[in-house]
């Protein structure tokens, strides 16, 4: 393969872009953004090689990469896939039962392969693109069964060769757990530190007080707000499921603490630390 093109160049895309471009699976990367001020940082930091309007982009590619929040994917999705002659189409979203239900009456269906890297940080933009996100990474492809298979290998090798494990997931079970291992983690975070910001006022206390625990808890509430606002309305039945038992599992804790109930504290903290058996 020779072009690709990317659609989206924000930490996602212009990671994938670094990461496709140092194992050479693609010689040439067209970007594609409705941000002006990301397109030419794009370029300006090597990301892509240059860019083009959405059409164009896809005419002079191999391979297409929608890196775009959830909400805008499941709209452009099913208009990529007209425009594709015989490139294969994938996405790159946290969530994927609304952007399977856009394709699937799509013609061109079996050439989209929905993917989802399991990997990220808490920054946005072109400027958060790293080296090696995606190295040790699990790369989620869902419903391949709905895809043409050659496609499908194809793209579980490309995720092969920048790193990543590939596991195959049906978009609904996939949806239901990146509800409790992902999305409910960002929750957290979010309501954590509007829990201290809302609570201390004296920023110098929060950074004198604040210990590597709090630290890693709350650095994810750095994240961007359009594309969490995005998944947690895409995925909005899972997330309320799992806020309820979340909220549950606080309830359990306050009513221990306030009754000073000791050995249900404990015995809750064990229960929690099977979690290493996990990790």
């Amino acid at each position: 393969m020779d072009k690709v093109t990317i659609i989206g160049l924000g930490l996602i895309g212009g990671s994938l872009a670094k990461s496709l471009r140092a194992k050479s699976i693609f010689n040439h990367f067209i970007g594609v953004d409705s941000n002006s001020d990301h397109t030419s940082r794009a370029v300006e930091l090597g990301l892509v090689d240059e860019v083009m309007e959405l059409g164009d982009a896809i005419s002079n590619s191999d391979f297409v990469i929608l890196a775009v929040p959830v909400n805008i994917a499941e709209t452009m999705a099913s208009d990529i896939l007209d425009k594709l002659d015989k490139q294969t189409l994938i996405d790159v979203g946290s969530t994927k039962n609304g952007i399977l239900e856009a394709v699937k009456n799509n013609p061109k269906r079996k050439q989209f392969v929905a993917t989802h890297p399991m990997a990220g940080t808490e920054f946005s933009g072109p400027d958060a693109a790293i080296d090696n996100l995606f190295d040790d990474k699990a790369a989620i492809i869902c419903d391949a069964i709905n895809s043409e298979k050659e496609r499908v290998s194809q793209v579980e090798e490309i995720y092969k060769k920048i790193g990543s494990e590939v596991k195959y997931m049906a978009g609904e079970e996939h949806d239901v757990s990146a509800a409790y291992v992902s999305h409910i983690s960002h929750l957290s975070s979010f309501a954590l530190a509007l829990t201290v910001l809302n609570k201390e006022k004296n920023v110098e206390n929060i950074t004198t007080l604040a210990s590597g625990g709090f630290e890693s808890t709350v650095r994810l509430a750095k994240s961007n707000q359009n594309t969490w606002e995005a998944i947690f309305s895409a995925n909005k039945e899972n997330v309320l499921e799992v806020m309820d038992n979340y909220i549950e599992n606080m309830i359990l804790f306050k009513h221990a603490i306030k009754s000073g109930n000791s050995e249900v504290v404990k015995t809750l903290i064990r229960q929690a630390n099977e979690v290493k058996k996990v990790l």
